[in-house]
């Protein structure tokens, strides 16, 4: 009995150490909220070639959307869904003169013409409507969305993914969840799209192996960070313009699981989420590997939560608003 008690008292000490370790190693590689822009990152180019400076989210919004697409290498997929966003946009606003939108296409420092693919529709469409953020050096996804939202102009914020696995015409039923929150004076609020609604379909098409995956990498964000938001990876997610400057000028995770970190951000300040079901199609072409990016996004969202905990980070702005 004495062997077995003292058996369990090192296994305690030795999993205090560990903790402890894990907790330095949280709180000291840490990296800070990076808004530092490359002189080429704070221009954009106009139908005719000219240069021009992209606005802030600081700004007052001129338009009633913005629509925010990453591309990393995306030359090939991205004009099936641009094309089918611009026609969408095009048509709401010959049905409603008013309605105002961009669409800016951020370059996440891509190898191929993703640039240039993207330019084309800055020519066809124009700079008022379509322009091009290319990124000197790689960030990540949530690198790519938060330049892009920083340099937005809309009321409302979508954030949609290059290639277009989510129908874009489902922009739609965010825009009802959103409304149909309680947005408070501040014109605080999120409309997540959701896949959940698939995931039946989901493990039956998987191996036994990812399907684990899926479910450890639902276990830990529901442990560690977010609850009541089932699906927190989709990438089509709609915020209104004061939600967005809340949450993306905390934002540190810049690769797969920022957007947990931004709806943790988000429920750390209360503000109202909705969930909606999307339509959602599988595409080709994922940059996403299996084990190894599940095993980075476990790793992130351990971290992120120790890292508020130790006070290495730190639920504030780095942008003045003054």
């Amino acid at each position: 009995m004495d062997l077995l008690w003292e058996l369990f008292q090192v296994l305690g000490a030795l999993a205090a150490f560990c903790l402890i370790v894990v907790l330095i190693i949280a709180h000291l590689t840490a990296g800070m909220v990076n808004l530092t822009r490359h002189d080429k990152e704070k221009y954009f180019l106009t139908a005719s070639g000219e240069k021009q400076l992209f606005p802030s989210l600081l700004d007052p919004s001129s338009r009633d959307l913005s629509v925010v697409i990453p591309a990393y290498n995306e030359e090939l997929r991205m004009p099936v869904m641009l094309d089918e966003a611009m026609e969408f946009l095009e048509k709401r606003q010959k049905q409603t003169p008013s309605f105002t939108y961009e669409v800016i296409v951020v370059d996440d420092g891509s190898k191929d013409k993703t640039t240039e693919v993207a330019l084309r529709y800055t020519k066809k469409y124009g700079a008022e409507k379509v322009r091009v953020l290319t990124l000197v050096k790689n960030r990540g996804k949530g690198g790519a969305v938060r330049m892009g939202t920083l340099s937005s102009r809309g009321k409302l914020i979508l954030m949609a993914d290059a290639d277009g696995a989510t129908r874009f015409s489902d922009i739609e039923k965010v825009e009802a969840g959103l409304k149909n929150l309680s947005l408070g004076p501040e014109n605080l609020a999120i409309s997540c799209g959701s896949r959940a609604h698939l995931e039946r379909v989901a493990v039956a098409q998987r191996s036994v192996f990812r399907t684990f995956l899926m479910y450890g990498f639902h276990f830990l964000v529901w442990f560690f960070c977010v609850r009541g938001i089932r699906d927190t990876q989709c990438g089509f997610k709609l915020f209104t313009r004061e939600a967005a400057l809340k949450t993306f000028s905390c934002l540190h995770v810049e690769r797969w699981a920022f957007d947990v970190e931004l709806l943790y951000i988000a429920q750390c300040f209360k503000v109202p989420i909705a969930e909606v079901a999307v339509n959602w199609t599988e595409i080709e072409g994922s940059k996403l590997v299996p084990f190894w990016s599940w095993l980075q996004m476990g790793r992130d969202l351990i971290f992120i939560r120790l890292r508020y905990i130790t006070g290495a980070w730190k639920l504030q702005s780095p942008l003045k608003t003054d």
